[in-house]
C-alpha cells in the first residue's frame, strides 16, 4: 500500500492511497469462495455452487463492497502508519476504481491539534469569601413572602401591581383571531405577561366596569400574521385585587415544609440552604476563572469536524426546550458558532489535562453525582439503574465528574487570594 499525505489547511489533511490490484482481487476471490460455500442458487445443492457461477450472479456486487471495505481497513491503517489522529470520518474520493488495476483514491479529513499546555502552574485567581447574615436570611425571607401573597378584591381603581380577573374579545379588521379572546384571564399590572399597551389600558379600571382597548401589536410579534396589525379589544373587568404578604408564622412555615419547630426552624433551614447555595456559588466562580485563563492561555486550532456537531447538539437542545416540531424549527446554526467552538477547545484543554496528569475517575465522586442526579426523581433507584444501563448517559456524567476533577486540579496549582464579599454581590441577590 502506497500512501502520500499532504497538509491543506492548519489541521487539514489530504490523504492519497493506493492499494495494489492483486489485493484487490485477492480479496474479492475470497469473498466469493466463502459465499460459494452458502449461498442458494437455482439447480445447485446448498453450498454447492461453482465459484464462477456465484462471480458472474454476485461479481459486480461483490467488488463493490469489497472495494468498500478496503477503503475503510486502508485509511485506518493508513493513519496509524502516518500517526495522525483523525477528529472525524473521512471524506472520500475515489481516483480509480477500474478491475485490473490499483485502487486508487484520495481521502481528507482534520486531525486533533497537537497541544502543548501553558499556564497551568501560574493561574491567579480570586476568591470571594463571605457568609449568610441574619439580614441575609430576613431577605430571603421576605422574598418567599413575597412569591406566595394572598390576592384580596378591592373597590377602587387599578394600578401598578393589582391584579385585575377580565373576560375579554379582541377583533384584527373587525374579525375575531386564534388567541384574542379569554375568560376569567388574570393579569397583573407590571407584570409583563401582556402587550404592554394592553396592560395600561387596564390602569385605572374598577370592577364591573366594561373598557374598550385599541393597540397596534409589535412588529417582531411572536405570531407573524398579527405582526403590525391593529387590533380591538373588548374587555369586562370583573374583580380589581390588591396584594397582601402573608405574616410569617405556623401556616406559612407548613406552605415551606417546615412541620415542627416554627419560624426558628424555617430560619434555620433557609440558613443552611443559603450557605450551600453560596458555597456552591463561590466554586462556580473559581471554576470560571480557572477555565477562562486556561482559554486564554492556550489558543487552538480546533477541527471543525468537531465544531459542526456541536453546534447541531446545541441547536437540537434549543429546539427541545423551545417545543420544536421538527428541525425546520431549529434556531439558526450562526447564533452558537462562537459558543460551541468555545466548548470544543475548552474539551480539547481538559483531556489534554487529563491524559498528562493523569487524572482518573473518582469512584466515589461518580456515585455522588449519580445519586444527586436521581434524588431529583420520585424514584431514584430505577434512575440509577437506567443511568447505569446507558453508556451515553454516564459516560456524559463521567465527564462531568471527570472535569470537576481537574477544575480541582487546576485551582491547587493557582495562587488564590481572597476578596471580601456578600452574600448578595456573589449570589447577584436581588437583581
Amino acid at each position: 500500500m502506497q500512501v502520500s499525505v499532504e497538509s491543506t489547511g492548519a489541521l487539514e489533511r489530504r490523504m492519497e492511497i493506493q492499494v495494489p490490484a492483486g489485493e484487490v482481487e485477492k480479496a474479492i476471490d475470497e469473498r466469493l469462495r466463502s459465499m460459494s460455500r452458502t449461498v442458494r442458487l437455482k439447480g445447485f445443492r446448498p453450498g454447492k455452487a461453482p465459484v464462477k457461477v456465484v462471480r458472474q450472479k454476485f461479481g459486480q456486487q461483490v467488488r463493490q463492497e469489497v472495494i468498500s471495505d478496503l477503503m475503510q481497513s486502508s485509511f485506518a491503517e493508513a493513519v496509524r502508519k502516518e500517526q495522525l489522529s483523525p477528529a472525524g470520518g473521512p471524506r472520500i474520493e475515489p481516483l480509480n476504481l477500474s478491475a485490473g488495476e490499483d485502487l486508487r483514491y484520495r481521502a481528507t479529513f482534520e486531525v486533533f491539534p497537537r497541544i502543548e499546555l501553558k499556564g497551568v502552574d501560574t493561574l491567579a485567581l480570586e476568591r470571594p469569601v463571605a457568609s449568610v447574615s441574619e439580614a441575609d436570611v430576613d431577605e430571603m425571607l421576605e422574598n418567599l413572602r413575597q412569591q406566595r401573597p394572598n390576592w384580596v378584591s378591592v373597590d377602587r381603581e387599578a394600578g401598578e401591581d393589582d391584579r385585575v380577573r377580565i373576560d375579554f374579545r379582541g377583533t384584527v379588521d373587525g374579525e375575531p383571531f386564534e388567541g384574542g379572546s379569554g375568560e376569567n384571564v388574570v393579569v397583573q399590572l407590571g407584570g409583563g405577561r401582556m402587550l404592554p399597551d394592553f396592560e395600561a389600558g387596564l390602569k385605572g379600571a374598577r370592577g364591573g366596569e366594561s373598557k374598550r382597548i385599541e393597540l397596534k401589536f409589535p412588529s417582531d410579534y411572536h405570531a407573524a400574521h398579527l405582526a403590525d396589525k391593529d387590533a380591538v379589544f373588548e374587555v369586562d373587568v370583573k374583580t380589581v385585587e390588591q396584594k397582601e404578604l402573608p405574616a410569617i408564622d405556623e401556616p406559612f412555615c407548613k406552605a415551606f415544609g417546615v412541620t415542627e419547630g416554627g419560624v426558628e426552624q424555617l430560619r434555620r433551614e433557609v440558613e443552611d440552604n443559603m450557605s450551600r447555595e453560596l458555597s456552591d456559588a463561590i466554586r462556580a466562580k473559581l471554576k470560571q476563572q480557572a477555565l477562562e485563563k486556561l482559554l486564554s492561555a492556550n489558543p487552538i486550532d480546533v477541527p471543525n469536524t468537531l465544531v459542526e456537531a456541536q453546534i447541531r447538539d446545541m441547536q437540537i437542545e434549543a429546539g427541545r426546550r423551545m417545543g420544536a416540531k421538527d428541525a425546520s424549527q431549529l434556531p439558526p446554526a450562526d447564533g452558537f458558532r462562537d459558543a460551541a467552538k468555545r466548548r470544543v477547545t475548552l474539551g480539547l484543554l481538559i483531556n489534554e489535562l487529563i491524559r498528562a496528569q493523569k487524572i482518573e475517575i473518582d469512584p466515589a465522586r461518580l456515585q455522588a453525582r449519580l445519586e444527586d442526579l436521581a434524588s431529583q426523581y420520585p424514584e431514584p433507584e430505577q434512575i440509577l439503574q437506567a443511568y447505569r444501563q446507558n453508556a451515553e448517559a454516564l459516560r456524559q456524567v463521567e465527564m462531568a465528574v471527570l472535569e470537576d476533577q481537574v477544575v480541582d486540579w487546576l485551582i491547587e496549582q493557582a495562587s488564590v487570594t481572597e476578596r471580601p464579599a456578600t452574600f448578595r454581590e456573589i449570589m447577584n441577590f436581588g437583581a
